[in-house]
């Protein structure tokens, strides 16, 4: 890598505050839609106020601690193909001061999710440890779609059992939540299918390819639609609204081109999370 670009870029990043660096090693977007949509599982169960905030605390603080996890693993591979937006491999970002950020997030996350009930508790700690053993090497393997397949689908799980804790979900709210995750995997990596490979990861959509990872993504997307419209008790016309809908994106994801694939999935995706939330 060019040095000299690695230098511009951690004088850039040094410009920026210690949190903002830290807010950016983060992986912000996919913390936020995770956390996201556990608060609105959290509403839509009618959780208590104090139990939705410790919910999301929970999610939040587990997230966190997979993002900054991540990009403290990945550094030397992120320097190694010229990853200037990521704070750490720039060296903007001191690898101490974002290990006691980890620290600090995984001493919280544990209580805050044992505060939620013993079963949830155990259910939130699955959910964080699955993104851990993603980040600590499963994620350059076949199986690199099983910790968000487990993540994903255990959300609603720890939700439900923070509502009550001998209240299991229905066996199709977590199917749902495995399949939207198997899909926001093969989106996730689609941008860094060729930063990945550079440096030796090859796990699934890596493997699939990047002609086809869109394909499998969208497959994947409107099988969890077709699993929510028929698990729930939606209405005969949202229901076809909504499958219309998905099916119109899918074939926008199947015969577009360029970025045209990649926001079709994650407009089915958005659809998912709609009919999964108002379904409970």
């Amino acid at each position: 890598m060019d040095e000299s670009v690695v230098t511009a870029a951690a004088g850039r990043d040094g410009r920026d505050p210690i949190p903002v660096l830290l807010l950016r090693a983060a992986h912000p977007v996919p913390a936020l839609a995770v956390t996201v949509l556990s608060g609105l599982l959290a509403v839509a169960v009618d959780l208590p106020p104090e139990r939705t905030v410790l919910v999301v605390a929970a999610v939040l603080t587990g997230q966190l601690s997979i993002g900054w996890s991540n990009d403290l693993l990945d550094r030397e591979r992120d320097r190694a193909v010229g990853r200037t937006d990521k704070p750490l491999a720039t060296g903007a970002l001191p690898a101490g001061v974002t290990r006691i950020a980890v620290a600090v997030v995984v001493v919280l996350t544990v209580p805050l999710g044992l505060a939620c009930g013993l079963a949830a508790g155990a259910v939130h700690l699955v959910c964080t440890a699955a993104g851990w053993v993603y980040n600590l090497g499963l994620k350059a393997t076949a199986w690199s779609w099983l910790p968000y397949a487990v993540c994903f689908g255990g959300i609603p799980v720890f939700v439900a059992l923070a509502d009550r804790p001998s209240g299991l979900p229905p066996l199709w709210i977590p199917v749902t939540g495995a399949l939207l995750g198997v899909g926001a995997h093969f989106l996730n990596v689609l941008p860094d299918l060729g930063d990945d490979a550079a440096t030796g990861v090859r796990g699934l959509p890596h493997r699939v390819g990047a002609r086809w990872s869109p394909a499998v993504a969208t497959a994947v997307l409107v099988l969890a639609s077709v699993v929510t419209v028929v698990g729930s008790e939606v209405g005969v016309l949202p229901a076809a609204l909504s499958l219309l809908l998905v099916g119109a994106l899918a074939v926008g994801a199947l015969v577009g081109h360029g970025r045209g694939p990649f926001l079709a999935a994650i407009g089915i995706a958005l659809v998912d999370v709609v009919l999964l939330v108002g379904a409970r």
